[in-house]
This record gives structure tokens, sequence and C-alpha cells, in this order.
């Protein structure tokens, strides 16, 4: 009985262990069906962070393209187009007007190609020919110095103002008049008393399309000042007793007279003997007879000798009261270093070959003077 007893209590055990495991069984399979879910989802964040990263990372690099890599133009442009760039102006200002004028798509792409060629640093005033909608490298090297629209002008030594303003006419198509007016209104020393010649020194000038007669003869101007400068022409004024003025008045005739740079320094030496004599002797040059008539040529007639100008020296005591021609640097040096000598007299014997003869004795100076109207008449 007991054993049945015992065997009916074990089987209710067994069942009530039956229910209790297979609810727990049912209780892991469910917490295992939950696990599962709340895997799902950091996986499903983590995806769409990193896809969040990923679209991110995208356009960062895109805008950090942007950045590093400006916009620029493809190819060599169109059309053509002149710019200047002003004196003093940085290659980042440079940038800035190429970009404003359409020339290069933009500033930075023009200063990254400047900085590759390593021409920041050489960017020349100037005006360049370029083109529209330009690569930045090829509107780098559309700005190179020797690209630029420039005009060389020389002048020669010995050139009257009147020949020098028609010359520069010439050349920059501008009406004479204009330079003529604007010779009236430079800053010169008061003893040229407003007159150009003798200031305008002989050199080669580069000029724009757009520089003005104001700004080519004030070049001019500025180079002579350098130069007497350079030579020391107000000291040595000084210990010869005389004005620059003066010193520059006996070079434009030291070099209206001389055939050849190597005469120069003897042709001085006798305007400086003739004015040291006890009492001076008149100069007596044919090139200031000329130039007091307005005319050209080597030999004076009679009726110019004859002339009532301050600037015939056959007839006046002295230097002339200016400038006759505008001086280069050897006949600057000249009147400033003369040769030695007691030299009272020359001639241009042979003005073809520039052979020039000097003498003290008259009568040598004679002889001289034939042998000139020989050759000239001869042709």
């Amino acid at each position: 009985m007991d054993f049945l007893l015992g065997t009916d209590d074990d089987d209710e055990r067994s069942r009530r262990r039956g229910r209790s495991s297979s609810g727990r069984g049912r209780g892991r399979r469910r917490r295992r069906r939950r696990n599962r879910g709340g895997f799902l989802a950091p996986m499903l964040a983590v995806i769409i962070l990193l896809g969040i990263i990923g679209g991110g990372g995208y356009y960062g690099y895109q805008w950090l393209n942007d950045v590093m890599v400006p916009d620029d133009f493809v190819g060599k442009g169109t059309g053509e187009i002149v710019v200047e760039v002003r004196q003093g102006a940085s290659a980042a200002e440079i940038a800035d007007l190429l970009e404003k004028q359409g020339i290069v798509a933009s500033a930075r792409a023009f200063t990254n190609a400047a900085d590759a060629a390593g021409k920041s640093g050489s960017l020349q005033p100037g005006e360049y020919k370029m083109r529209k909608r330009m690569a930045a490298a090829e509107a780098v090297t559309l700005l190179d110095p020797s690209k630029r629209l420039l005009a060389k002008i020389t002048i020669r030594e010995g050139l009257r103002v009147s020949q020098i303003l028609g010359e520069l006419s010439k050349r920059t198509k501008i009406p004479v008049e204009e330079f003529e007016a604007a010779a009236k209104t430079l800053e010169l020393p008061r003893a040229a008393k407003g007159k150009l010649e003798g200031y305008a020194f002989p050199a080669t000038y580069e000029i724009t399309p757009k520089t003005t007669p104001t700004e080519i003869l004030s070049a001019m101007v500025d180079r002579y000042g350098a130069a007497a400068e350079q030579a020391g022409m107000q000291e040595a004024a000084k210990e010869l007793r005389l004005t620059q003025h003066q010193l520059l008045t006996i070079a434009s005739i030291v070099q209206a007279e001389s055939g050849r740079a190597s005469d120069m320094p003897k042709v001085a030496k006798v305007i400086y003997n003739r004015l040291a004599q006890k009492p001076p002797m008149r100069l007596q040059m044919d090139s200031t007879t000329m130039y007091g008539l307005n005319k050209y040529g080597i030999a004076a007639s009679n009726a110019d000798l004859a002339s009532k100008s301050p600037y015939n020296t056959y007839q006046i005591d002295g230097l002339p009261p200016g400038p006759i021609s505008n001086p280069g640097d050897h006949a600057i040096q000249a009147a400033l270093n003369p040769a030695d000598g007691d030299w009272l007299y020359f001639v241009t014997t042979d003005p073809k070959q520039g052979i020039t003869k000097f003498t003290t004795n008259y009568d040598e100076f004679l002889r001289f003077k034939s042998e000139f109207e020989k050759n000239y008449q001869g042709g």
C-alpha cells in the first residue's frame, strides 16, 4: 500500500518536475528569442552610424577637396584682354584682379600656380595680354616680365629737344603738340628757365601704351639727375667755378662738336683754354650759332655768323645762355675731366671719318680749315 501510495506520490512529483522543467525550457527559449532581438538592434545602430560616418566622410572629403583644390579653368582661355599690374602689387593682389576680370576661376588657383612655378616674388608691373577663362598655370606663364607690352625707345646722344619730341611722337603715335605741352610742365632746375634742352638724358626707355608724355619726359629728366649725381657734377662745377647749368652747357657743346668720343676731352679743354685767356677768347663755335638760328649743319655761313642770337658765340663773350643739345655720359665726363693740353683751335677735317685735329697755332688752324673745306665740298 505504502509502496503503492509512494508510487502515486512519486508520479505526482515527477509530473510537477516535468511541468517545472518544461516551463524553464520555454523561459530559456523565450529569453533566447529576446536575446536575438536585443543583438540585432545594436547591430542596426552600428550599421546606421557607420553609414552616417561614411556619408559624412564623403562630404567631408568633398569639402576638403574644394578647399585644398580650388576652382580652376582648363585650357588656354579665349579672347584677349589687357591687364595692368601696378607697381608694388603682391601676388595675392594680382590674383584677386585676375579673378575679378574673369581670367582665372579663383585667386587661390593662381597663387598656387605661381608658387608652384616659383614666380610669386618675380611678378613685375606692366601691361600684359591675357585671355578670359584661362587655367591658372597658363595665366602665370603670360605674366612673365619678358611678355610685357613694352616699347623700347632709344634717344641718341646730341639730339636737340625738338628732335627728341619728334622721335617720341613718331614712336608713340602721340601728337608732338602733347609732348611740347608736357615739356612746359616739368620740374627743372631754376637755371633752366623752363627749357628742357640739356636735361632730357639720352638713353633707352621702356614705355607702355598708357605711358603719358609727361611721364616719359619726367623719366628722362630723372635719368639726367641720376647721371649728374653719379658723375659728381655739382662738386665739379664748384671746383671749376661754374654753375651746374654752365657745366651742362659745356658738355652739350662738346657733344655737338666732337667727331669721336675719344676727342671729347680735347674739345672740352679747348673751351676751357679759351675761357681762361686774358681777355677771354670768344668760343666761335658753329654749333652754338646754328642752334640759335634753329638750323642744322656743321658749317655756319657768313650771314649766320653775323646773326644777333644770344647763342652766336662769334658775337658774344663766354658761354651761350644754355645747352644746345642733350649730352650723354661721355660728353659730361669730358666736361668734368678735360684733357691736358694748351690747344686753342680744333677742326674736324674729315666729317665722314670723324677726324678732328687740334693746334695752338692760328696758321695751322687755317690749314686745317682748308682741309675741312676741301673734304666737305667733296661731299
